[in-house]
């Protein structure tokens, strides 16, 4: 019997900051601040967007950016960090971690350091107002010069233990060259964090093999380049690393061609611990729980698989041990029910630190 997976536990590990919010809101936002947006947001919405060439990025990066400047205040930065962690909730997850990058923001809200604590602030309260666990993750630019990503590394570090719990590398992968941001890493390790920079999107297992052994990295944003390559498969399911795969992401993306060709089985055949995410809900139209089911419609995973899907998030995660506990079972517990009966479209509550069940609040 085919179980709701809205209901069903989850650990969301890759999603962006401006780009989980809600449409609505931005529309809203932009109204408020008097900002004209693209057409894509409009009739248009999702846009049709195609990252593999470089016209195609710029144009995701236009509307990124755009969505990036509704962001004007501090009631704004709080509101859209609520609503993510009421969206998280309502898809069943109950843990996240979003990545953000500060020094897009930080020119409008008084510093790097200031923009940091607003949002970790923020977190903090979206945390108690949902049940939902949440971890940030600081990003570098890797558009941007590798000095900069050691700044971010300091930061990072800065609030390690403080709602920071890793270090990421994000943008268009075609640019930079990976190793020359290793020292930005090292000190995002030394410092305990997880580091999770993006590699294997846009370019090929190479950039992936570079997040190894460069970077360091403990879990890999997408990844899904190295289902062309036998020994990386190998290396990545022997050191047990994390992929974030993105299925909604690639597909809009122009990454793979339709759902059934994201390497999903590829990957989990192989023995690597996967762990599905939205990337960017604002721009390709999903969230959490359509990821599952295209693994489940376009890849055949039944329910045990999909338990598994959720519990290697879980496993993959920065959550406390508590946390991990509390979902573990609950997984567990959503396997051995029955389909509950209901709309499908209802909104439920997540598995949050406590691990009880909350409440869904109104959209």
């Amino acid at each position: 019997m085919a179980r709701r997976l809205d209901l069903l536990p989850k650990a969301h590990l890759h999603l962006h900051f401006t780009g989980s919010m809600r449409r609505e809101t931005l529309i809203e936002l932009a109204r408020t601040h008097r900002i004209t947006l693209p057409d894509a947001f409009g009739v248009e919405w999702p846009p049709r967007l195609r990252g593999t060439d470089e016209r195609g990025w710029f144009r995701f990066q236009r509307l990124y950016d755009s969505a990036r400047a509704v962001l004007r205040t501090e009631a704004d930065v709080r509101r859209l960090i609520s609503e993510m962690a009421q969206d998280e909730r309502a898809e069943g997850s109950g843990w996240l971690e979003y990545q953000v990058d500060p020094s897009g923001y930080a020119g409008r809200f008084g510093g790097l350091t200031a923009f940091t604590e607003l949002v970790l602030d923020a977190t903090a309260a979206a945390q108690r107002e949902t049940g939902v666990g949440i971890g940030v993750i600081i990003a570098a630019n890797r558009t941007r010069h590798p000095l900069e990503s050691r700044t971010a590394a300091r930061l990072a570090a800065t609030f390690a233990g403080r709602g920071v719990t890793g270090f990421g590398l994000s943008s268009d992968e075609r640019r930079g060259n990976t190793a020359d941001f290793a020292p930005a890493f090292r000190i995002a390790a030394r410092a305990g964090l997880t580091c999770v920079p993006h590699g294997g999107e846009l370019c090929g297992p190479a950039n992936v093999r570079a997040c190894l052994d460069e970077l360091r990295a403990e879990r890999i944003g997408h990844g899904v380049a190295a289902a062309a390559d036998a020994e990386l498969l190998g290396r990545l399911a022997q050191r047990q690393v994390t992929l974030e795969v993105c299925p909604a992401s690639n597909v809009a993306l122009g990454v793979a061609n339709a759902p059934a060709e994201v390497p999903l089985g590829t990957l989990t055949g192989a023995g690597i611990p996967v762990a599905l995410g939205a990337d960017d809900p604002l721009l390709f139209g999903s969230r959490l729980t359509a990821q599952y089911e295209i693994a489940r419609a376009a890849h055949g995973f039944d329910d045990s698989r999909l338990a598994d899907l959720a519990r290697m998030s879980v496993l993959g995660s920065a959550a406390p041990g508590h946390v991990r506990a509390n979902l573990l079972a609950a997984i567990d517990a959503w396997l051995a029910a029955p389909d509950p009966a209901g709309p499908a479209d209802g909104a439920v509550g997540a598995v949050g630190a406590t691990g009880s069940r909350q409440p869904a609040p109104a959209r």
